[in-house]
């Protein structure tokens, strides 16, 4: 298991990522400029990641937004795979333990991992069978809570207040489904979802269902 990776450009500088807990810490040095951190939480990779030209992103699950790059086979390959092995494993167990479906996999199955089912093609629904599911969803107030706080602690480097005033009609009534869709169609409108996403990961999963989310 490798839980960190360092890659070098002669000319972009380097890029330092290590998985630690629930997130993965990115550093970056670019030549002539300080050192730039940010971090990405795990439950919200997409654990199968695609390749772009000549790098391989992990995407956000909720809008396909590409929140880790890697060069590919750098340093080398024996570190890149291990590395992308252990990522993969990690956003995976990460997101079915936040789901509760790791519990609920080993119940139904005490041979499958923890792992297995998240990796699986989701089934296609109807349209009608999509509404049923939207309707019947349960928001989960503490999470929104949790959430509105945090983005008002540590994202404000970016406008998120209509996305926030919409969070806070939905927490004021978890049951209007009509709220639950303007806080999609905020989201969707966000240029800075990637940073909300990392803060307040309860979005991926509240939104994951929702036709307004992509």
């Amino acid at each position: 298991m490798s839980t960190k990776l360092t890659q070098k450009h002669v000319l972009k500088g380097t890029q330092e990522l290590e998985i630690k807990g629930e997130e993965v810490i990115i550093r970056t040095k670019a030549p002539f400029k300080q050192e730039e951190s940010l971090s990405v939480m795990l439950t919200i990779l997409n654990p199968e990641p695609v390749i772009n030209k000549s790098r391989l992103e992990f995407v956000s699950r909720v809008n396909g937004e590409a929140l880790i790059s890697l060069a590919l086979a750098k340093p080398d390959v024996a570190q890149f795979n291990a590395f992308v092995n252990t990522l993969k494993e990690s956003a995976a167990a990460e997101y079915n333990a936040f789901v509760g479906m790791s519990s609920l996999n080993q119940t139904a199955n005490p041979d499958a991992g923890a792992i297995g089912n998240s990796l699986e093609e989701p089934p296609e629904f109807s349209e009608t069978s999509t509404e049923e599911t939207i309707k019947s969803k349960k928001v989960d107030i503490k999470r929104v809570a949790e959430s509105i706080e945090m983005l008002e602690r540590y994202v404000t480097e970016y406008d998120i207040q209509s996305f926030i005033d919409a969070l806070k009609d939905l927490e004021s009534a978890p049951e209007d489904q009509d709220k639950l869709v303007k806080v999609a169609t905020e989201f969707n409108a966000l240029e800075s979802q990637g940073a909300v996403l990392s803060y307040a990961p309860y979005i991926s999963t509240m939104l994951a269902d929702d036709p307004f989310s992509w």
